[in-house]
């Protein structure tokens, strides 16, 4: 007998978000994301405010939530996000993110997600065990972020040899 995983991938829900405020922290973000100004030798953290519009075959609503940034010396981005989404029925959706930023040309970036969901309302109960992942397309001058979140499930196949 064999047995393997099959990989399933669903999208689960769009995001359009836009950033509400910076905070800095001895670095400007403008002179960062230019490219004028490099992180030093300790890195660069800057929290991300942001809010945005979730939409989705099976839950709507909004986002807010703020990104605890570190650009390490090596000017890798990491991202730590702590978000919640109320949806258009008024159910609150917690929402645990880690990934990369990979900056790119002319201010545009790609991010990589890892996300994970709390909620004790019955009806989304179901996104207590979803495991998501998301890609991103980041225009970091103007703050605009469009965002993928695909909903993995894997499941074990058992089969005769």
């Amino acid at each position: 007998m064999n047995t393997y995983l099959t990989e399933n991938t669903e999208l689960l829900f769009e995001e359009q978000l836009n950033l509400t405020n910076i905070a800095e922290y001895g670095i400007k973000w403008s002179e960062l994301t230019s490219g004028k100004t490099a992180p030093g030798p300790e890195g660069a953290r800057f929290d991300l405010d942001f809010e945005g519009i979730v939409d989705g075959p099976n839950i709507k609503g909004k986002i807010k939530g703020t990104d605890y940034l570190e650009v390490r010396a090596d000017g890798k981005f990491m991202l730590n996000i702590q978000a919640a989404v109320i949806t258009d029925d008024g159910k609150r959706i917690a929402v645990r993110e880690d990934g990369i930023l990979y900056p790119g040309e002319n201010g545009q970036a790609h991010i990589q997600l890892n996300l994970q969901f709390t909620t004790h309302h019955p009806e989304y109960n179901w996104m207590n065990n979803v495991q998501g992942w998301a890609i991103c397309e980041v225009d970091m001058q103007r703050g605009e972020v469009n965002v993928k979140v695909y909903k993995g499930s894997f499941e074990s196949v058992t089969e005769a040899a």
